[in-house]
């Protein structure tokens, strides 16, 4: 038979007391987390999100509480009366915050009982934990766990700080329509038909991209919302179907007056782990970024930049390497300090590794540890003590080997890591190679924040399969000034299509801890040189009319220059917490392959459904 709760009312949650309440009396409420039974007395961790408190039962003190009190099993949801006591002399203990104390009960509610949960929800260590889709499946259960429960009220803190800075400068929220019309965003949309409208189809939004830009246009200046977005792409540890970013857009601004409120708002939301980010960030190209660290979301806590050794191999005759060079690629390569005693079993892996992003081999050299500085590109004699082994030391020789570790600026005891290719391919390679030597050797320091701002991205991608160009942010990104006469001679002179590769955008991504955490750019807001964009994109006046006609009208009636960002909310907390799973961050998420288990979505829907949408599915 369970207890009613009646009147009584909890006076302090299980995270509260402190010895500042030995004496007083106290009513608690929460779920048994743990249950040691001592015969005479019995110990109970009673827990709810702010913490756990012991109260110990004694027959002696409370019969008919201790009698309850040995029926209780985990999970079970009680309320007890009791008195505050000091722990006695020796069983403080120091990992709670109500170490110092615990609750002498005299009365015990049951107020409901609890199966066994299908997994332990109390352990020590992730690597302890229930395997993820059992989590997922009892992600009720799995959100008691106290981690959990911190990281959700991270992301509410969080959210709550970009509000109070957008509020205190003068940002207006705005909340803008989740029923939209498909409009290409560089992500399939996900679409949800009309009952109403048979055979029409609205979209969830990708981005409120259009729509922000509307309100500038409106004349309400400053505008931000947290928005919820919805991308049907592939997944990875970092992306979810749905997720949630600030959107902000202010008018009249400038590239600099968006990295300030980019590096305000982060600045202040940072606070909340005590880190003080620097009032202005480094600034870095993304031709630089490419350059040095093989990716746009450079992680800047540790070094391992990436070393062009094309020029040393120009004359080489090395087939796959002159003819890598001859089709216009490039050979890069990092130095893992220190780690020429890798084995072959550890570069084995490392290739395979390199291979995922398109490589086809990982050449290396070793420079054995106690080996003098290399000298001049020229291997030493062998008496002079330096010891060189490499891949490539059989097609290459000595001398050329010898000269690349001098290039790289290798020294004593490093592992010089070398892949050749397309520039694209070198670059992604490279650059994730970079970071999982980063954590595999644990060269990242964990305690260290390094923001970034990356601009004058491309603005046009090139495809290879269709030979065409893509919008590298959005369709509505301006070009640099610097650029401008570049891109209307790369749009109307077909001869000259290709120069499209070369034309910046005023694009900037603010990047933390090799996190891409928000990006942005200025906008077009003159409709000459949006419909020159709309054409270097292959769209004729026809289809751009067709798919933006309402936002190309709405160009017509005076739009002032107007720019902005979005942040990602759960990789903003991703970094705050400390994880490297966006799931970890969102109440209730998917899984890699966009399914709800808990749920069992996405499921069937009844025949009469479709029918009044007009579908029918085909076997």
């Amino acid at each position: 038979m369970l207890d009613v709760l009646g009147t009584l009312e909890r006076t302090h949650t299980c995270g509260e007391l402190r010895e500042t309440h030995v004496g007083e009396q106290v009513v608690l409420m929460g779920w048994v987390a743990k249950k040691r039974d001592f015969g005479v007395f019995t110990f109970i961790d009673l827990r709810d999100r702010e913490g756990v408190t012991q109260i110990v039962v004694r027959e002696e003190d409370a019969g008919e509480a201790h009698a309850k009190a040995k029926n209780l099993r985990g999970e079970f949801v009680i309320a007890v009366k009791g008195e505050v006591v000091s722990r006695d002399e020796g069983t403080h203990n120091s990992k709670l915050a109500t170490g110092d104390i615990e609750v002498k009960v005299s009365e015990i509610l049951i107020l409901n009982d609890a199966k066994v949960p299908p997994f332990q929800l109390e352990v020590a260590g992730s690597e302890n934990l229930a395997a993820e889709d059992t989590r997922l499946k009892y992600r009720y259960l799995d959100l008691r766990r106290p981690q959990l429960q911190h990281n959700i009220r991270m992301r509410a803190k969080a959210v709550a700080k970009i509000r109070e800075y957008f509020d205190n400068r003068g940002f207006i929220e705005i909340e803008t329509p989740i029923l939209l019309k498909s409009t290409p965003e560089g992500a399939r949309d996900f679409i949800v038909p009309s009952r109403i409208h048979t055979g029409k189809f609205f979209a969830l939004p990708q981005s409120p991209q259009i729509l922000k830009q509307l309100t500038m246009i409106a004349g309400m200046d400053r505008y931000y919302q947290i928005a919820r977005c919805f991308r049907d792409e592939d997944l990875r540890a970092d992306r979810q179907p749905e997720f949630t970013q600030l959107d902000m857009e202010m008018s009249f601004a400038n590239q600099e007056m968006a990295y300030r409120e980019i590096e305000g708002m982060f600045g202040h939301v940072f606070k909340l782990i005590g880190v003080d980010l620097p009032a202005q960030w480094p600034r870095m190209t993304y031709a630089e970024a490419m350059r040095r660290y093989g990716s746009d979301k450079p992680d800047l806590r540790f070094e391992m930049e990436l070393v062009d050794l094309s020029d040393s191999l120009r004359d080489t005759d090395f087939a796959p390497f002159a003819d890598t060079l001859g089709k216009g690629g490039e050979i890069k390569c990092i130095v893992a300090k220190g780690k020429a005693d890798y084995s072959r079993k550890q570069l084995d892996d490392l290739q395979d590794f390199v291979k995922r992003y398109g490589a086809g081999a990982l050449a290396w050299i070793k420079i054995a540890p106690g080996s003098p500085p290399v000298l001049g590109g020229v291997a030493p004699a062998e008496g002079d003590g330096v010891v060189i082994t490499s891949s490539l030391a059989k097609v290459l020789g000595e001398a050329k080997i010898s000269q690349l570790a001098k290039t790289a600026a290798a020294e004593s005891g490093d592992l010089v890591l070398i892949v050749a290719g397309r520039k694209s391919v070198v670059a992604a390679a490279l650059g994730a190679l970079r970071v999982e030597v980063a954590k595999r050797e644990e060269l990242i320091d964990r305690t260290a924040y390094k923001p970034l701002i990356v601009t004058e991205f491309p603005m046009f991608e090139h495809d290879e399969d269709s030979d065409s160009y893509t919008a590298a942010h959005h369709p509505f990104t301006s070009p640099m000034d610097e650029d401008l006469e570049l891109f209307k001679t790369a749009v109307n002179d077909d001869s000259q299509h290709t120069l499209l590769g070369q034309v910046r955008a005023k694009a900037y991504d603010a990047v933390i801890n090799g996190y891409e955490c928000a990006g942005g750019s200025i906008r077009i807001h003159q409709k000459e040189i949006q419909a020159l964009n709309f054409k270097a994109l292959g769209l004729s006046p026809e289809k751009a009319r067709e798919r933006f006609g309402f936002f190309l009208d709405a160009l017509e009636y005076g739009t002032p220059p107007h720019g902005g960002f979005a942040a990602g909310i759960e990789r903003t907390c991703m970094i705050l917490v400390g994880t490297e799973n966006i799931r970890d961050v969102m109440a209730f998420p998917k899984t890699a392959s966009a399914q709800d288990l808990m749920m069992d979505s996405p499921g069937d829907v009844d025949a009469s459904q479709l029918g009044e949408l007009g579908i029918k599915i085909e076997d």
